[in-house]
């Protein structure tokens, strides 16, 4: 077999288990929530016949082991289960009508919205960060090498609220050139989606930028005391051609890695920020379906981060493999 390709099953394969441990952790933990959802959606005034109705009719009266292994085999067939919150309380107790909604038709258009916010922080960010961390190798020890990393770990030390709250007074109260509330809907055009998202992704730009600029400008510093580089200067290239052409391309194994994390975050860690801006995306459906126990949503939204999170490190890995030749073989 390839030694490539076997490397890339072996990864596939570890992803794969450590998703399966994961999901044992996602359905105990969000099964030791307190509350419970059968009590909360009927109130103080529920009877102990209409809880225990509604809990039978959920399949909240089984074993915790059969309905992680029912849930877990819906997952691996797509089906995420029906969402508590969203259904016809009326079927629940007997009645002939209500539909039930299904988790992955309420999770859809979030993840989405989700995603499109990413995507456009990655094309703000990726670019910049990276722009930003190869003039500061280039120009490093530099006044601008040190205002960099000042205001690069300043954004990075601070919570994403602050962050938010901050972008919110100056780009949307004090100057209002970008909207302070991102609600967006289906039907809305892509500029006018753009510019809503726009507060948002600036955020997570200023929370992400710092990880990839500091990693491209260690990796750059790294490889400019090599003997090629050496060699290259004595040749007289210019240093930003040196660095560009010939320090980058050994350095993109760490970039890679920490570029996958931060886009990683992007999709894993937008809850706060899709709060704080009334965000329809995920992590907002994520924080309402908490409030309410809605339990098939909560663990499907804490399956799809750990899968998007697993999934972009498989990614990096991958890559890195593939850009380090070095990597491919045993020492």
């Amino acid at each position: 077999m390839n030694p490539v390709l076997k490397i890339i099953l072996q990864r596939l394969a570890l992803g794969l288990l450590t998703l399966f441990i994961v999901s044992i952790v996602i359905f105990t933990a969000v099964n030791m929530l307190p509350g419970d959802f059968a009590e909360a959606i009927l109130g103080q005034g529920a009877t102990p016949e209409a809880v225990d109705a509604i809990r039978r009719d959920l399949g909240l009266d089984q074993h915790p082991v059969a309905r992680y292994l029912d849930w877990l085999a819906g997952a691996v067939q797509g089906d995420l289960g029906n969402s508590f919150a969203q259904a016809n309380f009326a079927s629940f107790v007997g009645a002939d009508s209500g539909v039930r909604v299904t988790v992955a038709q309420q999770i859809a258009p979030r993840f989405a919205n989700t995603m499109f916010l990413a995507g456009v922080t990655a094309a703000i960010a990726v670019p910049f960060a990276i722009t930003l961390g190869i003039l500061a190798a280039l120009y490093r020890n530099s006044v601008f090498d040190k205002a960099a990393n000042i205001t690069t770990l300043t954004s990075i030390s601070s919570p994403e609220f602050f962050l938010a709250y901050v972008l919110i007074l100056f780009l949307a109260v004090l100057n209002p050139v970008l909207p302070s509330l991102s609600n967006i809907y289906a039907d809305m055009g892509f500029g006018e989606r753009l510019q809503k998202t726009l507060l948002p992704a600036l955020t997570l730009t200023l929370v992400v930028t710092a990880h990839m600029m500091r990693m491209t400008r260690a990796a750059i510093i790294n490889l400019l005391a090599s003997p090629y580089i050496e060699m290259a200067r004595l040749k007289g290239i210019k240093p930003m051609r040196v660095i560009v052409r010939h320090a980058l391309p050994n350095a993109l194994a760490p970039i890679i890695n920490v570029i996958a994390l931060n886009l990683a975050y992007l999709i894993t860690g937008v809850v706060v920020v899709e709060v704080v801006f009334v965000y329809p995306g995920i992590g907002q459906l994520f924080v309402d379906s908490v409030k309410i126990r809605d339990i098939p949503v909560v663990q499907a939204c804490c399956l799809i981060f750990a899968a998007a999170y697993i999934l972009l490190n498989l990614t990096a890995d991958i890559l890195s493999i593939l850009s380090n030749p070095r990597l491919r073989h045993k020492k």
